[in-house]
């Protein structure tokens, strides 16, 4: 569809002249309200701010892109693309914690001298630059001019009320090798990382998109996710566009307040395509009420894309059984996998087919094999991430650095035209992450995640550095939280972080909300003697630490990812605030505060395993 296209450029200006004044973007404001911008006025728009951007020189420079939901990032975006900037979309640095550490980290490493917004936040985010140090960096607002929404505030207010004239602008001189954005990976607050992508991997993984999803110009997108997310991003905002058809945006904060307002936009808008993270499925599934289901129109819906976080069998199931009533087919269901540095998607499954599940016997599963378990022993399901066909995909011993047989798991290695080229200004991370070799072959991305492929079919396990090893047992801490949950309601709309710290021996902790409202300690000691219980039996290790906290405490990424690494970190700096918690002397003496009141030392309960449910995938 985009051979003739050398740039992502090239093709939004052909899309503006053949679709003109047809929805490109259509927003749903949280107070209600829809904004449209047509092909043509974001081509217009875009025109007028990159000729404004081109006086600042930032062509191959990179620029920070910080708005709010709405149509006003997709015009700064296109905007950049048409300067020949590199766009670097990240959160407003509001509300202060994680947040702001981030966006501070992602300025520091890109050395922005141009970061963009809107009027609003224009005034703040110029006085977030100078507490930062970086006051010579221009801040401007894009959204002054009534006209074509322009203008400017450049320094710490300055007001540039000069309109750009959009038919001044000269294409840049980009070709396919170029970066066209920015992508920040959802990682570490102080050491962020920018995956460089170019348009070369930009058009590769869009044409990857539509071969596995099957999307035509007569889909029509829906998606709540943040810009700046690589999957609202990639495939619900940019990916409309490479089709020609239009996108339906719902701010992330109406989605979460009323998860039914995704819901119901999908039948109002007749939507096909889009998607979230487990955990937005898992949401509706708990939150929308019946009365809010027999209102609802999701027949038209033939693609919920469900990815960037493990994908549970059990979600998938639960959700399509709450959602029947309402036209939901349950083919619709659509897992896959993907990752930043190689764009976006990797693998995905038959559009309209259920996706595949998988049995296991989970001792094997502990030993890195897939095997089909035995009668009454215990067993996990894994959810398939469909098919790779836009790469070349090894399975790899990532300690012995070469393929391990069929059926067995290791690293996911890549190598294709999406793979990225690299960390913004970390060689020697890039050349260890995406120039892996195997034997005398090279190139490879080293993605982090484990995985198998059984009859063609990749299967995604777990994360790499997060994988628990006790006594010679690899465990998967996402298969841990999931029973958690399960115990009962007191968990079961809460997260949890399971991981190891080395007090004597290796010993595992475990942090998980709670909601028991006025709960006294005789309740909270209960819970946390279930949550013991369940670890031992279950997965036969005893759970010494149990930390129970306020629902909220648990830190996640954009896409919904538990941090365990920032988790086991505030944990061992003393920096939560549980209810309640039972722990082990030894690593009661790793803590620099005494422990909660109510909580003692305890060892935890062991017994047999039982089977569970759990599955692997992710965008």
């Amino acid at each position: 569809m985009t051979a003739a296209f050398t740039t992502f450029t090239e093709l939004i200006r052909e899309r503006a002249a053949d679709l003109g004044a047809a929805d490109a973007q259509v927003f749903l404001r949280h107070a209600g309200g829809a904004e449209h911008l047509s092909y043509a006025a974001l081509d217009r728009r875009a025109r007028a701010l990159a000729v404004r951007l081109r006086a600042y020189g930032v062509q191959g420079q990179p620029v920070l892109l910080l708005y709010p939901p709405g149509p006003g990032f997709l015009v700064a975006f296109v905007g950049c693309l048409y300067a020949g900037a590199i766009a670097v979309p990240a959160p407003l640095p509001a509300g202060g914690g994680e947040r702001l550490q981030r966006v501070s980290g992602i300025l520091k490493d890109t050395r922005s001298r141009l970061v963009l917004t809107d009027t609003e936040h224009a005034a703040d985010t110029s006085l977030w630059l100078a507490v930062s140090g970086r006051g010579e960096t221009v801040c401007l607002a894009t959204d002054l001019d009534d006209r074509d929404g322009l203008g400017g505030l450049d320094g710490l207010g300055g007001l540039d009320g000069l309109a750009a004239d959009a038919d001044a602008w000269r294409a840049p001189r980009t070709g396919p090798d170029d970066l066209a954005f920015l992508q920040y990976t959802s990682g570490s607050t102080s050491r962020p990382r920018g995956v460089m992508v170019t348009h070369r991997n930009l058009l590769a993984n869009q044409e990857a998109l539509q071969r596995l999803l099957g999307t035509t110009a007569a889909d029509r997108f829906s998606s709540w996710l943040p810009h700046y997310h690589d999957m609202g991003l990639i495939a619900h905002v940019l990916h409309p566009l490479w089709l020609g058809t239009v996108s339906v945006q719902l701010p992330p904060v109406s989605f979460i307040k009323r998860p039914v307002s995704w819901l119901r936009s999908i039948g109002e808008w007749g939507l096909s395509v889009g998607g979230g993270p487990n955990f937005a499925y898992d949401l509706c599934t708990r939150r929308v009420s019946d009365e809010a289901l027999a209102g609802l129109d999701l027949s038209s819906w033939r693609l919920a894309l469900c990815g960037a976080e493990p994908v549970r069998a059990k979600t998938l199931d639960a959700f399509a059984r709450r959602f029947a009533p309402a036209g939901l087919r349950a083919g619709s269901l659509y897992p896959g996998y993907g990752l930043a540095e190689a764009t976006l998607v990797v693998s995905g499954g038959r559009p309209g087919a259920f996706a595949r599940r998988l049995a296991v016997d989970a001792a094997a599963l502990e030993h890195d094999e897939l095997r089909a378990p035995a009668p009454g022993r215990p067993a996990r399901t894994l959810v398939g991430a469909g098919r790779v066909h836009d790469f070349d995909l090894r399975i790899v011993d990532p300690l012995a650095g070469r393929e391990v047989p069929p059926g067995h798991i290791g690293e996911v290695w890549l190598r294709g035209d999406s793979v990225a080229q690299g960390y913004w200004r970390q060689p020697l991370e890039t050349a260890r992450t995406f120039n892996a070799a195997l034997g005398e072959s090279g190139g490879f991305l080293r993605t982090g995640d484990l995985g198998a492929v059984d009859d063609g079919e990749l299967y995604i396990t777990g994360r790499l550095k997060e994988v628990i090893i006790l006594n010679g047992r690899n465990l998967y801490p996402q298969d841990v939280e999931w029973a958690i949950r399960e115990i009962g309601p007191a968990f079961g709309a809460g997260h949890g972080a399971v991981f190891t710290v080395g007090a004597e021996r290796e010993q595992l902790v475990v942090i998980h909300e709670v909601r028991a409202p006025r709960a006294g300690t005789e309740r909270l000691r209960a819970l946390a003697r279930s949550v013991q219980a369940l670890v031992g039996r279950s997965f036969d290790v005893p759970a010494g630490n149990v930390i129970l906290v306020r629902p909220g405490t648990l830190r996640r990424t954009t896409s919904g990812k538990i941090q365990r690494t920032l988790m086991r970190t505030l944990f061992l700096q003393g920096e939560l605030s549980p209810l309640y918690e039972v722990l082990d002397p030894a690593v009661q003496a790793l803590l620099p505060r005494p422990a909660a009141p109510g909580g003692t030392p305890a060892g935890s309960a062991a017994g047999g395993g039982a089977g569970g449910t759990v599955a692997g995938g992710s965008w």
